[in-house]
């Protein structure tokens, strides 16, 4: 297949509208089910370089959930814990793959941003991970295989209509890319920066140890951060994406957008949020949007009379905020990675709170030194990679 045309564009109003390869050659993809439209392919193939990428930095299964062409999540395949289980909705599966692990982590961290994703996983699609997509509002996949049950239970949802594709995991692209911008064709070289151990070598901090975990965790924020829209900043917490921040104008507006995804994703593992009494007939979206409400400044939302009785069995108490400062002060040893330097201290001073302890940045900011100091202040490790990673 040399092209495939498309319902229309980024818009209903946007066409023709149609994939191919300009040198005339085979599109490296096939449709195994439905219609993907211009958005879902835009995020099939930055998700796929994404989790190829964790796959071959960190030889684990990998999964991402993407949503308007940036991550809502990413991760590797790494065990859930019984409270991940709970909080991602996935302990009544039993035990699962490591690529529905994968899936899982990627979807649970951000499930208001994931509802509606597109998914990308690194490994051929099991029965495992089938099942558990299965259950969740998503407009299709991609990935190199699809075991034949898999793929069955794909091809039910939506009615039938669920996108499904499969891509060549041998294929590599031209080493230039090519993008119009009204009526004007830029140019420019892929970028191939490979991230591994060595990208986090000049540490420029007092504290110098970055553990081996640590290390995975910032390549994971850093890979994850190469396909995000610029500025980006991104929280990693054992083996996934709990925080990103993207597409903001100013950096500190990223960290702390970030920062708040990652807040949320550990104040749902609060006793007094996962025992929250839920009524049995409620909607996951509507569980997932309620738990978001609940924890924020909007709790009246919820809470109030009139409103409560639809959501819970009982009238829940108010997560103070004390009591949320309480609980986050438990959050440890979180990875950030910035896709440009960090032109201030304020940065490090919202991570903190946020419980980082490993950085990955590039430097090169006039006020390193203050960004340094801040830094050390907390007992921090800061990594200097000197390598940009804005995406467009």
């Amino acid at each position: 297949m040399k092209e495939l045309e498309l319902k229309y564009g980024c818009n209903p109003n946007q066409k023709p509208s149609k994939i191919y390869m300009a040198n005339g050659g085979e599109l490296p993809i096939q449709v195994l089910n439905g219609k993907p439209g211009y958005i879902n392919f835009l995020d099939a193939f930055n998700g796929w370089q994404l989790v190829k990428e964790l796959k071959k930095a960190t030889g684990l299964a990998a999964a991402t959930s993407f949503k308007h062409v940036s991550p809502a999540g990413a991760a590797v395949g790494l065990p859930l814990s019984d409270t991940l289980a709970r909080i991602y909705w996935v302990d009544d599966l039993g035990e699962l793959s490591p690529l529905a692990c994968a899936y899982a982590r990627a979807r649970g961290a951000d499930r208001m941003s994931s509802f509606g994703d597109f998914i990308s996983l690194s490994d051929v699609c099991d029965v495992d991970t089938a099942k558990l997509i299965r259950r969740e509002v998503s407009d299709g996949v991609i990935a190199p295989g699809y075991e034949p049950e898999a793929l069955e239970i794909l091809k039910g949802k939506k009615n039938g209509n669920y996108n499904v594709i499969q891509i060549d995991p041998d294929y590599v692209p031209e080493p230039l890319e090519h993008k119009d911008v009204f009526g004007i064709t830029f140019e420019q070289g892929r970028n191939e920066l490979e991230i591994d151990d060595e990208f986090f070598a000049n540490v420029v901090t007092e504290n110098k140890e970055l553990t081996d975990q640590a290390k995975i965790d910032l390549a994971i924020s850093m890979i994850t951060l190469k396909y995000t829209q610029s500025n980006s900043v991104c929280y990693v917490k054992d083996g996934q994406a709990i925080g990103i921040g993207a597409g903001q104008q100013s950096r500190i507006h990223c960290t702390r957008l970030a920062g708040q995804k990652a807040d949320n994703w550990w104040l749902r593992q609060s006793p007094q949020v996962m025992d929250l009494p839920f009524v049995d007939s409620i909607r996951r979206a509507d569980r997932d949007n309620a738990i978001d409400l609940y924890i924020g400044e909007d709790y009246m939302d919820v809470l109030a009379d009139g409103a409560w009785q639809a959501i819970f069995k009982e009238k829940p108490d108010v997560f103070t905020r004390e009591a949320k400062r309480e609980w986050l002060d438990k959050l440890t040893d979180v990875a950030l990675g910035s896709d440009a330097f960090f032109p201030f201290g304020d940065n490090i001073e919202r991570a903190h709170r946020s419980g980082v302890k490993y950085i990955a940045q590039p430097g090169g900011s006039v006020r390193d030194d203050n960004v340094i100091e801040t830094c050390n202040k907390y007992g921090m490790a800061m990594a200097f990679t000197g390598l940009r990673l804005f995406h467009h």
